[in-house]
């Protein structure tokens, strides 16, 4: 649907309509800025966190603002099948923020704190949106109803088997819990992804595709199980002082690989997809939220990328993911000046020009 600038820019119809996937915002400026981290771009990583600590707390405000405002609106998301799955991204946020609050600028109080907003907001939105979707009377066909997107269910649940085992040493008492609690996050996010990209894979190659139905989330394909993959190696970690992990250490290692092993078969595919669709097809770039969600496997891929080259000793693997974060941080820089150009500046100057002309109807 069309709307004229007017329109589209008025702060209230901007909040009304927010998606609420836009928390992958959160999730892959976290995420560029833990590679950053690891690969001792220290500057990097601090100023990317202190820009995530800004949005985060933005998009809750802005967030709570549209429940309260526009409750009809809010509440048919849940049962949308294309924008439900934007709410998995809450807990996806929250959980790589709280990654940040151990590795980048270590508060162990706050990662704890997110530690357990995670855990909630994973409970809430997978019984939420799956219960909503399922009872759902009137469901489009496959090839409208499900995309990439939907894989944010498994980066959800991996971000709290990701995070339960960067905190398990914070809480020395409760540390085979949190591990336990990890182990089975991870069992569980793999198997969500065998369900739902064997419905991903199938639209792909049986339905009709066109290359506006090609979205950036496809990208979570491979971002799905990279950050599988980073939550498996933190496991192989966790071994050295877990007696359940330690007998189930070539079961870790080996799923871990076979993670990596499928995420990095999908990038070429999806290079070669993202060629097809805006080179051939000549499909227009402009802003969508959704590309944040092809910004965060490519930092991802770098990170889970480093962990396996240390855990399981493939050292040659260190230029790969150091490569992948320059194009991290690449996407994230276009993905960042084009939200700024096409959203919140048309978006701010709308707020100020609301207030400039109320204040000319004041006495």
């Amino acid at each position: 649907m069309q709307h004229s600038p007017r329109t589209q820019f008025s702060p209230a119809t901007v909040i009304e309509r927010l998606n609420p996937a836009y928390f992958a915002l959160v999730m892959a400026t976290g995420i560029v800025s833990i590679a950053g981290k690891i690969h001792g771009l220290n500057a990097v990583a601090i100023i990317l966190f202190g820009v995530n600590v800004v949005c985060y707390g933005g998009l809750w405000v802005v967030m709570v603002l549209r429940a309260a405002l526009y409750p009809r609106s809010f509440l048919s998301d849940i049962s949308d099948h294309a924008r439900g799955p934007g709410f998995f991204t809450w807990v996806a946020g929250t959980g790589v923020l709280g990654a940040q609050f151990v590795l980048v600028v270590p508060i162990p109080s706050v990662a704890l704190g997110l530690w357990m907003l995670t855990v909630l907001l994973w409970l809430v939105v997978i019984y939420s949106v799956f219960a909503a979707l399922s009872v759902k009377q009137s469901k489009p066909r496959l090839e409208e109803g499900i995309s990439g997107g939907w894989l944010v269910a498994i980066v959800a649940t991996q971000s709290v088997s990701l995070l339960s085992s960067r905190v398990a040493g914070l809480v020395a008492a409760q540390q085979d819990y949190m591990m336990f609690l990890a182990l089975v996050s991870w069992l569980f996010g793999g198997m969500l992804y065998i369900w739902i990209i064997s419905l991903i894979f199938y639209r792909y190659t049986f339905l009709k595709f066109t290359a506006n139905d090609l979205s950036p989330p496809y990208w979570i394909n491979m971002g799905a199980m990279a950050i599988s993959t980073l939550s498996g190696d933190l496991l192989i970690r966790g071994a050295s002082t877990n007696p359940v992990l330690r007998g189930l250490l070539p079961y870790l290692q080996g799923m871990t690989l076979l993670f990596w092993a499928t995420g990095s078969w999908w990038i070429p595919l999806l290079v070669i997809l993202g060629v097809w669709r805006y080179l051939i097809k000549r499909f227009p770039f402009e802003y969508d939220p959704l590309y944040w969600g092809m910004v965060f496997p490519l930092g991802m891929y770098s990170v889970c990328t480093r962990e396996l080259a240390d855990v399981m000793h493939f050292p040659f693997l260190h230029g790969i993911s150091r490569s992948f974060l320059y194009v991290a941080l690449l996407a994230w820089g276009i993905t960042f000046l084009a939200w700024l150009r096409q959203a919140l500046f048309p978006t701010l100057i709308a707020v100020i020009r609301n207030i400039v002309n109320f204040r000319t109807f004041l006495p």
